[in-house]
């Protein structure tokens, strides 16, 4: 977990777009801030920020015929966000290849350098999204903290995103299908057989189809499996799980990874609200 240990002599600033969750250590650092999403629900406008009631959202899109749609942080948005005080700012976005946000983010930084001249200011595009986007934070805060320069905190940083990986198992993939997050992904499976696919994010940043079980319970096992299978040096990396309003199944699938691999350390956190709308119900995400 993320420890603030502060360093007089250079001061950062981490942007997260809001598909990525923020725990409360890192809520009372300072050092992390925001960038919100919005989601239309049957005409129903939400900000994805500290506002966000996720009881209410469920309840909006299970009584709406209509798929919710997210839109993402405007440039101007960024832009202020990149305006304060520290010297290093860096922003992590969900994958460019789902959402608007990384090319968003990045001519955010093109007009905060056109208005106010230099600053070190590096957007990383997580090809993740959720909890994959809260451990390239905490990684950010880890090289900064270590007292790493801007380039190598963002070398550094680069080559963590690569070496990630993205899991998940969802109730229904409606959301996602609905608002074209799973083209060029083979049919998914009839759920009429109650067949839950295992998904995961290829290197670009696309979802991918990892294989599939019947029920959600031998889904999650099978997820478990292809995580153990794929884990290199578990010691050196943090297990990251986030859920949408089922804390009782991300702290099963916890148990039944931790009794296989030791972690650095391990994070369960609820999803906010854009993830809440892809994950839908019931799902859960883990990156490692």
């Amino acid at each position: 977990m993320y420890r603030h240990v502060g360093r007089m002599e250079m001061s950062y600033k981490v942007v997260v777009d809001s598909c990525g969750e923020l725990s409360s250590d890192m809520k009372a650092s300072g050092h992390f801030e925001t960038a919100s999403l919005s989601i239309e629900v049957a005409g129903h406008y939400i900000v994805d920020d500290e506002t966000f009631d996720q009881a209410d959202f469920l309840r909006r899109v299970k009584e709406s015929p209509d798929c919710p749609k997210s839109s993402c942080p405007s440039p101007e948005q960024y832009m202020e966000l990149y305006h304060c005080e520290a010297e290093h700012v860096y922003a992590v976005t969900l994958s460019a290849e789902l959402s608007g946000s990384y090319n968003s983010a990045q001519l955010g930084r093109k007009l905060y350098l056109e208005e106010y001249g230099s600053k070190d200011i590096h957007v990383f595009n997580s090809r993740s999204a959720s909890i994959g986007e809260t451990l390239i934070a905490l990684k950010i805060a880890e090289c900064e903290e270590s007292g790493m320069s801007f380039s190598e905190t963002v070398e550094t940083v680069e080559a963590y995103i690569k070496g990630q990986d993205t899991y998940f198992v969802l109730e229904t993939l409606d959301t996602l299908r609905k608002n074209g997050r799973l083209t060029g992904l083979k049919a998914v499976v009839a759920t009429a057989l109650n067949i839950k696919p295992v998904m995961g994010a290829t290197p670009e940043g696309n979802i991918c189809q990892l294989g599939q079980a019947r029920g959600i319970k031998k889904a999650l096992s099978k997820m478990c499996d292809m995580i153990i299978e794929n884990l290199k040096d578990s010691k050196e990396r943090i297990l990251a799980i986030s859920h949408c309003n089922c804390r009782e199944r991300a702290e099963q699938v916890k148990r039944m990874l931790e009794s296989r691999a030791a972690f650095k350390d391990i994070i369960v956190l609820d999803t906010a609200g854009i993830s809440s709308m892809y994950a839908s119900d019931g799902g859960i995400i883990v990156v490692v």
